[in-house]
């Protein structure tokens, strides 16, 4: 049981805010702000040094979606860059274990976990290429301007403080298995001690920031049909991989019209097709239709919230996918707002807690786990299948009143995404909360078969969930993370307001204060 409670404060300035889940990313991303930068200025710089600075959960070697609003007009863009399986990939190469289906909650496992880690779980990244389509469309700054933050920091190292020796903990036994992630990663297999040496504790990237560098000089497209391509092909081919060079030549990110839908006075913006959004929408509908008025208990409130998490989870895992498309785990999160009131929500990911576990031996990347996205099973709408996209939980939102875009909104957190959304969002609307506030509310997770309730929830909550579902009571820890991990941004008249997860030490929110302000 825990003994302490942890609180942050709401960020409230009339400049630009970054919200992120690392402070050295968000204030990089806010010195851009600075210097007069934009949103989608301060977005791409905030993802690409977060690639550094958490390497565990996001990263260049991954994929993503966004969103975009212009806070003149309020125009809102999508873009998606999520991961693609390789064309030569063969779904038998996947074979379940034992005699176990699964079903729409529960997967089968695969032998050897071959989908979840190792090369075979690699798909072919599109974070680069939707990092500079982003910039060329939205932003001001040149694309080498834009990465130069990641390789100062890339050069410098990831520093090793105690929350950084526990995630390098939490997976030494697997990175150990990968000869070049070993080396970046851990001290003769064991993960680095913050106590380790002189404090600060750097684990400098040469590898990493030569490759930054190169797509500097070289442009975005290098990663794709350059050098960089080209050794990323050799790692991928030598270490068992199916991606071969004329996959990462073939990738292209895709703006797309944003998914439009409404919860009480709010206009929501999601990103369409293979995404937590259709989920977040469908959930929200049902919400609507619930009685919470001034009058509605928490715990009321926490079973409206369990119903409608569940039955869209139903749908999106029974539904939703690649076959059934009109189209053929660890992550992070980015909510900007800039001076002017224009919005990005941006999510990037590796899938699992460092991705597939593999850093390419020459390229110096961690790899994303992409094929753990897709179903296992044969015949699904989301089943293993070459040259397709996997159904995706990221869940990035903008959320828009009178017209005008109002609220930035995204977590890391796998399945427990969408979920975490709908009742932050719900508790801002429903009852009134502020954004600060909502992020202290204890939440539900309903992604899993039994329904996981916050130990700090209200008295009644887990009586009333358990009248019609298993329940367990966990803690709202910083591992295992059993809820979400959101950041967001809002804009208030003139001012704006950021919030960063309470229970992560290094989510913050910055400020873009011009230098001659104080």
């Amino acid at each position: 049981m825990q003994t302490f409670t942890l609180r942050k404060s709401a960020i409230r300035s009339r400049h630009g805010l970054v919200a992120a889940q690392n402070g050295y990313a968000a204030d990089a991303g806010a010195a851009v702000l600075a210097r007069g930068g934009n949103a989608m200025d301060a977005a791409v710089v905030t993802a690409l040094v977060l690639s550094v600075v958490e390497p565990w959960l996001s990263g260049i070697g991954g994929g993503g979606f966004l969103l975009h609003a212009d806070g003149s007009t309020g125009v809102v863009s999508t873009l998606d860059f999520n991961v693609i399986a390789p064309a030569g990939l063969d779904p038998n190469d996947y074979p379940l274990t034992g005699a176990d289906v699964g079903n729409w909650f529960n997967w089968p496992a695969v032998e050897g976990d071959r989908n979840v880690s190792g090369y075979s779980s690699i798909c072919i990244p599109g974070a680069v290429a939707g990092f500079a389509a982003a910039l060329e469309r939205f932003g001001t700054i040149s694309w080498a301007e834009a990465v130069q933050p990641a390789i100062e920091h890339a050069e410098r190292g990831l520093e090793v403080d105690w929350f950084a020796s526990l995630s390098l903990a939490i997976d030494a036994a697997a990175l150990a298995k990968y000869p070049a992630s070993a080396e970046l990663f851990l001290d003769n297999g064991r993960a680095p001690r913050a106590s380790d040496g002189e404090a600060p504790h750097f684990r400098p990237m040469p590898a990493k920031a030569r490759l930054l560098k190169r797509l500097a000089k070289a442009g975005a497209r290098d990663f794709y049909e350059g050098e960089i391509a080209r050794v990323l092909a050799q790692d991928l081919e030598a270490g068992g991989s199916a991606i071969r060079l004329a996959d990462l030549a073939g990738y292209q990110s895709m703006w797309r019209e944003p998914l439009v839908g409404h919860y009480r006075q709010f206009e929501v913006n999601a990103i369409s097709g293979l995404s937590g959004g259709p989920s977040f929408l469908d959930a929200s509908e049902r919400l609507s239709t619930a009685d919470l008025s001034a009058g509605a208990s928490m715990a009321d409130a926490a079973l409206a919230y369990a119903i409608a998490i569940r039955d869209a989870y139903h749908v999106r895992l029974t539904t939703m996918g690649h076959a059934a498309s009109p189209e053929a785990g660890c992550t992070t999160h980015v909510s900007v707002v800039d001076a002017s009131g224009s919005m990005v929500s941006l999510t990037n990911t590796l899938l699992s807690r460092f991705g597939s576990k593999v850093v390419l031996p020459n390229a110096g990347i961690l790899m994303n786990n992409g094929i753990m996205w897709f179903d296992p099973r044969p015949n699904q709408p989301n089943s293993i299948a070459p040259g397709v996209k996997p159904l995706a939980n990221m869940c990035p939102l903008i959320l828009k009143t009178d017209g005008m875009p109002y609220l930035a909104i995204g977590a890391a957190g796998g399945r427990t995404i969408f979920p975490t959304l709908l009742q932050l969002v719900s508790y801002m609307t429903d009852f009134g909360l502020s954004l600060e506030d909502a992020f202290h509310t204890p939440r539900i997770d309903a992604s899993t078969p039994t329904i996981k309730v916050n130990a700090r929830a209200e008295p009644g909550v887990v009586a009333t969930i358990g009248a019609k579902f298993p329940v367990e009571i966990v803690e709202d820890t910083l591992y295992p993370v059993s809820f979400a991990i959101p950041s967001a941004v809002m804009r208030e008249s003139s001012e704006n307001v950021g919030m960063a997860h309470p229970t992560s030490p290094w989510a913050a929110v910055a400020i873009g204060r011009p230098a001659n302000e104080h």
